[in-house]
């Protein structure tokens, strides 16, 4: 069965990006949150321009290898300029869930405007058997608070930002998380945890 998961670099203080994200603008200034995946010397093997540290390399190729879908929101879709016509993914296809439609969203791209249920739905469908990767605080959030999160990884970065977009928004009640795995490795702690639901 295809799980949902979010594996998200985040800061101690826990945002994903830094002041001033948007269109052109990336991560605002938060870039500092993506230095572990081009400061080691392994070659990820499953994004061929990422070149992490050993123990990094495995935790992310082990997460990258089962995604087969991604679902970002219409901010995350937005600032990261509608990843090109493509998605974050070099082989899985892109769900988008928004409250309007996108016109200018490519083929290869879906759009779903009628909710975070029928948006995983759809990227379950698309997935198979792999799993759909969320992206963005607020569709991690919102998928949290309907029940439909599997697992949750935080690419912990050793840096407080001070400012950006959270990781997690306020929730309607307590969610538990049973930690898989906490590895260390330069530049980030990577931490693994199965959603109690």
């Amino acid at each position: 069965m295809s799980k949902v998961l979010s594996a998200l670099s985040v800061s101690v203080d826990g945002f994903i990006t830094g002041r001033e994200p948007g269109p052109g603008h990336g991560l605002g200034d938060g870039g500092t949150l993506f230095d572990w995946y081009t400061s080691g010397d392994v070659r990820s093997q499953e994004f061929d321009f990422f070149h992490l540290s050993a123990a990094s390399a495995r935790i992310f190729d082990s997460l990258a290898s089962r995604v087969g879908a991604s679902l970002a929101g219409r901010k995350t879709y937005e600032d990261s300029e509608r990843f090109g016509g493509g998605g974050p993914h070099p082989t899985a296809p892109l769900v988008v869930v928004s409250h309007r439609p996108i016109p200018e969203a490519s083929s290869a791209q879906t759009v779903i405007t009628t909710g975070i249920e029928d948006a995983v739905a759809a990227a379950k469908k698309v997935a198979g058997d792999k799993g759909v990767a969320l992206m963005g605080g607020g569709v991690v959030t919102t998928a949290l608070a309907a029940g439909l999160v599997d697992e949750l990884v935080l690419h912990q970065v050793p840096v407080l930002l001070g400012a950006g977009r959270p990781y997690f928004q306020e929730l309607p009640h307590h969610i538990r998380l049973r930690l898989i795995e906490a590895v260390p490795a330069p530049g980030v702690t990577h931490l693994h945890y199965a959603v109690e639901n």
